[in-house]
């Protein structure tokens, strides 16, 4: 990535810069150790994660800083 990319929102509609990165998987579909990420601007982040918790597949939420080239 460059200084000139922008990270932008997972939820729908949004267009903000992304704050957050929420880590997730499914373990019928993923091994245990992969990461899915979802991307989320400070208002969607709870909105997000809640809705990967509720199906058991939120696993982390890291600041957009954190991010290794290994995530998603």
């Amino acid at each position: 990535m460059t200084e000139n990319d922008v990270l932008v929102c997972s939820a729908r509609g949004c267009r903000a810069p992304a704050d957050w990165a929420v880590r997730w998987n499914n373990p019928r579909l993923h091994t245990p150790e992969r990461r899915k990420v979802w991307l989320a601007c400070t208002d969607h982040r709870p909105h997000l994660e809640e809705h990967l918790r509720v199906r058991g597949f939120w696993r982390d939420t890291v600041g957009v800083d954190e991010l290794t080239p290994t995530d998603g």
